[in-house]
């Protein structure tokens, strides 16, 4: 089942994460901005509340939490019930699929991967945004992970390991950005976008449908 009931129990303590770290999440979104087609269908899959689908102007989501899906219908979001393991939509649908810090709440991430593959068109998009386990703020989430009620139900992965999901479910041709650089206490503007991996603890992957 997928690891939903934090969200559900803890909605508001989830929400005011991204009012109280805003140039964190301001630069989360612009390093899924940098690799985000600008045109075509799109969906997020695992969409929340609709923080992240809402201001990058994706229209359709699919979450498991109904609490949520709520919210995220508040914020105009098309929101779908379901879990990413077995995705209640038609194959070959979507020009792209987005995922962001919901991966490491999956309960079968090579099976998710492969149904974000099965809804895209030929050649289409699939960009994944997640904290680098082995990134200084990935270490700290690991070990804080029991103390927080969202992260302790979590599964932490690599930028390398997010890529062998990614090839073994036909994904090809990889770009990436990667942003927060600083402790989040000490994030007081949002932080620089770069290319690449290896420094920011917030990793995106953009991978292509083969």
């Amino acid at each position: 089942m997928p690891k939903s009931e934090p969200f559900e129990t803890h909605t508001q303590q989830y929400e005011d994460w991204f009012v109280t770290n805003r140039f964190a999440y301001r630069s989360e979104l612009l390093a899924v901005k940098k690799l985000l087609p600008a045109t075509g269908w799109g969906i997020e899959i695992g969409v929340g509340s609709g923080l992240f689908a809402q201001p990058l102007g994706i229209d359709w989501g699919v979450e498991p939490s109904v609490k949520m899906r709520t919210l995220a219908v508040q914020r105009r979001i098309r929101t779908i019930g379901g879990s990413a393991e077995m995705l209640p939509l038609k194959s070959a649908q979507f020009d792209f699929s987005l995922m962001v810090t919901t991966v490491c709440f999956l309960d079968d991430v090579e099976q998710s991967f492969r149904e974000t593959n099965r809804i895209l068109k030929p050649g289409g998009s699939f960009i994944i945004g997640f904290i680098d386990k082995n990134s200084p703020l990935g270490e700290l989430y690991r070990q804080y992970q029991q103390q927080n009620v969202f992260y302790r139900v979590a599964t932490f992965y690599s930028t390398e390991e997010i890529l062998s999901y990614l090839k073994k479910s036909n994904f090809s041709n990889f770009q990436f950005t990667q942003t927060i650089f600083h402790n989040l206490s000490d994030i007081h503007q949002v932080e620089p976008v770069k290319d690449g991996y290896g420094q920011g603890s917030f990793v995106v992957i953009r991978g292509e449908k083969k």
